[in-house]
C-alpha cells in the first residue's frame, strides 16, 4: 500500500538551529532516502521552496482569483514529502519517524487512494 508522508515545518524552530545543523540533519534525510529508496520503500520524494514563492488559485462562484503565497495562514507549512510503499500505517507511521522533521513541525502520514481504481469506477 501507497502512504504519503506529508512534511511540515516551522520555519522559526529550523532558523533557531545552530549553524551548519539544518545541512547536517538534511544529508541524513537524504543518506535514509536512498537506504529507502534502494529497499524498494521510497517511491518518491521532494522538497518544495519556502511559502512565499507560492500562488493559491481559488475559483468561487465562477469568479477565479490568485493569491500570493499559500492560500492558508499557518505556523506550519508544507515543505515536502516522500511517497511511500508500507504493508501498514503502522509501519508507515514508524518511517516517517525515522525522519527528523517531526521535531521542527510535523508529518502527516496519509494513505494514498488506489486512483486506478477510481479511474475504472468512474469510466475515465
Amino acid at each position: 500500500m501507497k502512504f504519503l508522508l506529508m512534511i511540515y515545518t516551522d520555519q522559526t524552530l529550523l532558523d533557531a538551529l545552530p549553524e551548519g545543523e539544518y545541512d547536517r540533519l538534511m544529508k541524513g534525510c537524504i543518506e535514509k532516502a536512498d537506504d529507502l529508496r534502494e529497499a524498494g520503500v521510497l517511491l518518491d520524494s521532494q522538497q518544495l521552496e519556502l511559502p512565499h514563492t507560492a500562488r493559491s488559485v481559488r475559483t468561487r462562484g465562477g469568479n477565479t482569483q490568485v493569491f500570493d503565497g499559500p492560500f492558508a495562514e499557518a505556523k506550519e507549512v508544507f515543505a515536502g514529502f516522500n511517497l511511500i510503499e508500507a504493508p501498514s500505517i503502522e509501519r508507515a507511521v514508524e518511517i516517517a519517524h525515522s525522519f527528523p522533521w517531526s521535531r521542527f513541525g510535523s508529518i502527516e502520514v496519509r494513505p494514498v487512494r488506489d486512483f486506478a481504481a477510481v479511474r475504472e469506477r468512474v469510466g475515465a
